[in-house]
């Protein structure tokens, strides 16, 4: 049984508490811990099993290192004692290695009360979240939990709950920042969906499901019927930001909160690990085969992002969510990258309000923890209409290039094929201080598309050439209004002008940027030099 290895770690040799070689406070501490251990007992894990779920310490054991758990907290009792034992008082606090790397973990245990959170169970939280970021270590949160315990935190109780917000949802004041990663491993709800908010990447496996509140307290609430995947499933979750990842099974989330760390320095005030570099997993020298001519032609930007980093270095980050763009943690020369570059395949890659939100928290991961970032543009521009405006469309637009110029990590950005107005500026334009633009032969750059802006700003000429001759000539005339926007839109005066650094062959673009980064670090060190 995988849970034994766990007792093993901390259970202390017992023997006949009768005999007058015992010691009786050995003996009573033997029994507390093998309780403890015990988590929500045989049926508690039974009926915790049912659903093809893990215990939160066999979790803990496949997630970690072996042999490097230091539970703190084992010994917690709620302060309303009932006629059972709440072992641990239902979550699972300690510190650990994941991959060499030390961590602090917390684990809520469902099997007992169904992981509820009361007073002395934040507590337990609480201390070890200001601890470990206190001591530059980071955070790893296992979700599966229903929310508030009754009637712990009921009443005048709930205004007292030992929730410090300065140090529970960030780091506190003079504290660098430590990387934070949530697994959802089941219905969480209530405070292990408040982990997830506080977390730079979460990994929900597909049985999972993560809200504010349950679809009993929905339901009771306001009438609304939902289970716990029509509330907060996969989908809907990924869809909101939510969650950045969605996987199959709890080893394939633990794989994933390895993948992310591996990225990630300790804290934002050090470096972002170096790895072995690898090979691209498809040929740089292909890459220009991969977009198509035609600008109104979509493509696969995944498959030119494959073409530019580390083979098997991808992990991608919150692809449902405003998928007009895409963003990716993964590696150039082993050198951890950001990458954001618009997709084609989604609405054209016009830029929406979710898509532009997606970018901003993505861009303030980055520049935390120190990992440069690299544009990819095809973009025809920003969304408009009602639903635009409706979603915030002004705001999400200022917000997000505000935050790419105060990043003061390297930036580098390269327009593949369309790059038209503040589509262009959100994705890196120069704006936005980038320390590297580049250009692909085949780009276009201007403030707005041909098929719209010929309409209008040449609306009178063609108005014109209609009255005047016609179709044909206002055919004609148009023919000849959008080979001059082309011509205009072309990178060479552009790069003439030093409005570009260089325009680049698409099969260096990966020596290219990898070679703009190493110029843009300097002699920082691999740090950036301002703090937020």
């Amino acid at each position: 049984m995988t849970d034994e290895a766990l007792r093993n770690d901390v259970a202390v040799t017992s023997g006949d508490a009768s005999s007058p070689d015992v010691d009786p406070a050995m003996a009573e501490l033997t029994r507390r811990r093998e309780i403890a251990l015990a988590m929500g007992g045989p049926a508690g894990i039974a009926r915790h099993r049912e659903s093809g779920r893990l215990t939160v310490r066999e979790r803990v054991e496949r997630l970690v290192d072996p042999g490097t758990w230091h539970e703190v907290g084992l010994l917690a009792e709620p302060e309303f004692r009932r006629d059972k034992p709440v072992p641990a008082d239902a979550v699972v606090t300690g510190y650990a290695r994941i991959d060499g790397r030390e961590v602090a973990l917390i684990g809520i245990d469902s099997t007992i009360l169904a992981g509820t959170t009361a007073p002395v169970s934040m507590r337990k939280q609480g201390r070890l979240i200001e601890m470990a970021q206190r001591a530059g270590t980071p955070i790893v949160y296992l979700c599966d939990a229903d929310g508030g315990r009754m009637p712990d935190v009921m009443g005048w109780r709930f205004s007292g709950l030992p929730l410090d917000f300065r140090t529970f949802l960030e780091s506190p004041p003079g504290v660098p920042h430590v990387p934070r990663a949530a697994a959802v491993l089941g219905p969480s709800y209530g405070d292990a969906a408040l982990h997830a908010s506080t977390s730079h990447f979460v990994v929900m496996i597909e049985a999972g499901s993560c809200a504010l509140s349950g679809p009993s307290v929905v339901g009771r609430a306001i009438g609304e019927k939902v289970d716990h995947g029509s509330l907060a499933g996969p989908e809907l979750a990924e869809t909101a930001g939510n969650v950045h990842l969605t996987v199959e099974a709890e080893d394939d989330a633990f794989e994933a909160l390895a993948a992310f760390l591996s990225f990630m320095p300790p804290t934002e005030a050090h470096a972002a690990p170096l790895a072995v570099p690898r090979e691209p997993a498809t040929d740089p020298a292909a890459i220009a085969g991969l977009v198509p001519s035609d600008p109104r032609r979509g493509y696969d930007m995944h498959a030119v992002v494959a073409s530019i980093v580390d083979g098997d270095s991808i992990l991608p980050w919150g692809h449902r969510w405003g998928p007009a763009v895409v963003c990716f943690l993964a590696r150039i020369e082993g050198q951890p990258v950001g990458v954001v570059a618009s997709q084609p395949l989604e609405g054209a890659g016009a830029l929406d309000p979710s898509a532009l939100a997606k970018e901003a928290a993505f861009v303030d991961i980055c520049d935390t923890f120190n990992l440069p970032l690299l544009f990819l543009q095809d973009v025809p521009g920003l969304l408009i209409g009602t639903d635009a405006e409706r979603g915030g469309i002004l705001h999400a637009y200022e917000t997000v290039t505000a935050r790419i110029a105060r990043a003061s990590v390297p930036k580098v950005t390269v327009v593949i094929r369309k790059a038209y107005g503040g589509g262009h500026f959100a994705l890196g334009g120069r704006p936005t201080r980038p320390d590297f633009v580049y250009a692909w032969p085949s780009a276009e750059l201007g403030f707005m598309a041909p098929e719209v802006g010929i309409a209008a700003v040449h609306r009178r000429v063609l108005e014109q050439a209609m009255a005047d001759g016609g179709q044909e000539a206002f055919d004609a005339a148009h023919a000849e209004l959008e080979r001059e926007w082309h011509d205009e839109s072309q990178p060479w005066e552009a790069a003439a002008n030093f409005h570009l650094d260089d325009v680049i062959d698409p099969a260096q673009t990966r020596r290219v940027v990898a070679r703009s980064f190493e110029v843009a670090w300097g002699s920082s060190g691999r740090v950036r030099e301002t703090r937020r």
